[in-house]
């Protein structure tokens, strides 16, 4: 498949590109750093700013792309710009390009302001109002084959290949996250789902195929 990652650069989009190139996938990764990110002939690399207009955004993705993953982060500078506007504007851009296939990483709880109280979460309310928002914007305002997947705290330490996916919060290793990420790209009962993930015990491929 054809697949576009807007986020190459950040953490979880690093791995998620090796994911995604090891299983022979054709990646196109997004990046506002000028030396390429990955030595493989599958991958090729787009500066795009998500915040610039929806039109210009659009303008640089291809027709032919199969998927769309947004993986992208403010990192705490400019929510409102790349977390919420940035995020919606791919969104629309990915619907107007006939694309069907829209996989954005987001947050425990995002979708449930009422596990907001928590002092994990309190900490972070504007970066969380953002994905709300925008995961909002995915769910209702869009015709796409989404799928939203919610890990808690990411940590960087190794993947053991396993998860949990249910309504309790937890850490997460970021590489059994883009392992997550990669898994739901083929699988059809996760689209128009949205699920919570942290780490656990369940095989990941087996994980998600109980969403």
């Amino acid at each position: 498949m054809k697949i576009l990652v807007i986020g190459a650069s950040g953490r979880v989009g690093t791995e998620l590109v090796k994911q995604l190139l090891a299983d022979e996938h054709q990646v196109i990764g997004t990046t506002r750093q000028k030396e390429v990110l990955f030595d493989d002939a599958n991958y090729s690399q787009l500066d795009l700013d998500i915040t610039a207009e929806k039109d210009a955004i659009q303008d640089q993705m291809d027709k032919d792309i199969d998927a769309v993953y947004f993986v992208a982060g403010s990192g705490g500078k400019d929510v409102l710009e790349v977390d919420l506007h940035g995020a919606v504007k791919t969104i629309q851009a990915t619907q107007d390009k006939g694309i069907k296939r829209y996989i954005m990483l987001s947050a425990a709880f995002s979708l449930d302001t009422s596990k907001w109280n928590s002092p994990g979460i309190a900490n972070l309310k504007e970066y969380y109002i953002c994905k709300h928002y925008a995961d909002q914007w995915l769910v209702n305002n869009s015709t796409l084959d989404y799928t939203i997947v919610q890990p808690g705290a990411l940590k960087e330490c190794a993947g053991t290949g396993k998860i949990a996916i249910d309504e309790s919060a937890g850490e997460n290793s970021i590489e059994d996250v883009a392992t997550t990420l990669a898994a739901v790209l083929t699988a059809d009962n996760t689209i128009k789902q949205a699920f919570n993930m942290h780490n656990g015990d369940i095989d990941i491929n087996e994980a998600v195929a109980t969403v």
